[in-house]
């Protein structure tokens, strides 16, 4: 039997202390192949790189791993890799494990989750990791609930149109009480950029602002599940039609 093949990303960088967790995390499980940012890509979402050239460079390869740093967006590394690297589509793609949480809104900028998304797209069953420590650098308490997902999404798959988000708090191993299962809180950023002014007297602005959450007292969020101690996995599709509000909106609007 073919070993199983693993593609691991993030938006943090290769040399990021999360994705090199995320590798001794998934080294039972198969060939590792590492494509991921040169640099820091937080925040990126799903972009690309459209106007500058795209480079790869190997930078390491041993037994049962290969590492390769990409200049562009975690996106740009997933369709780098499905283009030029891969030579068969890979059994799971990782991302992560992330350097904060990626709770309620944001999903929609998250670069690890949009390299999952991304894999989605090539019909590979993606899973993002995050720790809920935008500081970290221990990431050893990732790995044992990391790999009961892992083992149960071998057993069990999830749909391939579906990708993972997961999320872990940032406590010590035996005040974890557990996995829940949720959805997206909602929420949002407020205030989110400071004005100030340089040397020469300029003015700029520096990105800052303040979460707030519109549903404090839920109990089936991602948001209350990590702050109340559990690792949280909300399934995420990239179809974002509102479906009630089209069917509504078919019946109430005069199109004709």
């Amino acid at each position: 039997m073919k070993k199983r093949l693993i593609f691991i990303t993030n938006d943090d960088g290769y040399r990021a202390s999360g994705i090199t967790t995320l590798i001794e995390m998934m080294r039972p499980y198969g060939d590792i192949v590492v494509v991921a940012p040169a640099e820091g890509q937080s925040g990126m979402s799903s972009a690309l790189t459209v106007k500058t050239p795209v480079r790869l460079r190997k930078i390491k390869e041993e037994s049962g791993l290969c590492i390769y740093a990409c200049k562009g967006t975690p996106a740009d590394c997933v369709k780098l890799a499905m283009s030029h690297v891969f030579t068969r589509k890979p059994d799971l793609l990782v991302s992560g494990i992330n350097h904060g949480a990626n709770t309620s809104i944001s999903v929609i900028y998250s670069g690890t989750l949009g390299a999952a998304a991304e894999g989605t797209l090539y019909e590979i069953p993606s899973i993002g990791f995050s720790l809920a420590n935008d500081y970290a650098t221990d990431f050893a308490v990732c790995i044992p609930y990391g790999r009961k997902i892992i083992e149960q999404v071998m057993k069990v798959p999830f749909d391939k149109r579906t990708f993972l988000n997961v999320n872990i708090p940032d406590l010590p191993l035996n005040e974890i009480k557990g996995i829940k299962f949720c959805r997206q809180n909602r929420g949002a950023w407020i205030e989110e950029f400071e004005k100030r002014t340089d040397p020469h007297g300029f003015d700029y602005y520096w990105m800052t602002g303040i979460y707030k959450n519109h549903e404090e007292e839920a109990g089936d969020t991602d948001e209350n599940a990590v702050l109340n101690g559990y690792v949280a996995i909300v399934p995420h599709h990239l179809d974002m039609t509102d479906y009630r509000e089209l069917e509504r909106l078919k019946q109430v609007w005069e199109l004709k």
